[in-house]
């Protein structure tokens, strides 16, 4: 059975409903709720980890006599497991619904299937209207389901000859503003800002995202990775939201940690250290490498050691693009895959 207007309306809707519910360890999902004459009865959203899934919120609030033969419109396949709440499939078939139009499969390995189960239960089964839509609105999600952890940004700015700092340390400012203003949208649109305690400590950085003076609207979460305590009065404590501090360096337990807390983007900017760990250790998903035409000399390198002994060791990028900044160049790169993969 084709998607008929009615139900195409009802796509678009629930794309802008599922807005309303927060990034985080579950999608962003909305639904709508169709008679079986087309009308919207009732519409619903996924509002946050534990709570009803955006086709049970539509559910409830309707009558059983109102879904018997209803149509649901939903922007991912409805779940097929029980975690904290049950599985949509099922209630969707409990309800009585006899028709389910979807834009996303579910990725996950214990929790698609919902569409086999409606379809077993002689639901009709309508998928992938308006995927494109649907698929960039939890694109970040679907990364994570696919990567296993959050997806990883490592940033640096570098001289043209490779250095972070001029050998007495100083490093402010080798990139112009255009530069500096990319670097803060970028933060913005992560969900995490990493630094190591090295660069708290020689540095006191805020870790905000600032539009000139002003924050901008959406803040990273300041996570700080090392050791060495951070000072009562250090700048970043002053953060909107909360700091999260690991002593621990190993960086896949921390990415984990920051996957259960619903962090799908993370954003290193901590320093030569922090960023040549995470690239030796192929945590690196993307590369922003802030070039200016300046030139520093000395050993402060904008890298270190990266696990690189020989050439044909040597960690392949991907140019996505080449951004001009003002007067520096920023270079848009991702891991090459190796042959065959």
């Amino acid at each position: 059975m084709a998607v008929n207007d009615a139900e195409r309306d009802a796509m678009s809707r629930a794309l802008a409903l599922a807005t309303n519910g927060p990034r985080g360890l579950n999608p962003q999902v909305g639904a709508v709720i169709l008679s079986p004459t087309g009308e919207v009865l009732a519409e619903g959203w996924h509002r946050g980890s534990g709570t009803p899934h955006a086709e049970v919120d539509a559910l409830a609030q309707l009558t059983a006599e109102q879904t018997r033969g209803a149509t649901a419109v939903v922007t991912l396949e409805p779940c097929n497991h029980t975690g904290r709440t049950g599985p949509c499939a099922q209630a969707l078939i409990d309800a009585g619904v006899s028709r389910v139009v979807y834009a996303v499969d579910d990725p996950g390995d214990h929790s698609s299937g919902g569409a086999d189960r409606l379809r077993a239960a002689g639901v009709d089964v309508d998928a992938g209207e308006q995927t494109a839509a649907a698929g960039i609105l939890i694109s970040d999600w679907l990364e994570v389901q696919r990567l296993g952890r959050p997806h990883v940004t490592v940033k640096w700015a570098q001289s043209l000859d490779g250095r972070a700092a001029a050998s007495d340390g100083t490093s402010q400012w080798i990139t112009g503003p255009e530069a500096r203003a990319d670097v803060h949208r970028r933060r913005a649109a992560s969900d995490a800002i990493v630094v190591g305690t090295g660069t708290v400590l020689a540095d006191d950085p805020a870790l905000t995202a600032r539009d000139g003076d002003a924050l901008y609207a959406e803040q990273p979460v300041p996570v700080v990775i090392g050791s060495r305590p951070t000072p009562a009065d250090a700048a970043l404590h002053a953060h909107p939201k909360a700091p999260l501090f690991f002593a621990s360096h190993d960086l896949a337990s921390v990415l984990e940690e920051l996957r259960t807390r619903g962090i799908q983007r993370v954003f290193v900017e901590g320093g030569p250290t922090l960023a040549s760990a995470f690239i030796a250790a192929g945590l690196a998903d993307t590369v922003l490498a802030y070039v200016a035409p300046v030139l520093l000399g000395g050993s402060r390198l904008a890298l270190t050691d990266i696990g690189v002994d020989t050439i044909a060791d040597a960690r392949r990028l991907t140019v996505d693009e080449w951004m001009p900044l003002g007067d520096d160049l920023l270079v848009i790169a991702h891991p090459t895959a190796p042959e065959g993969a």
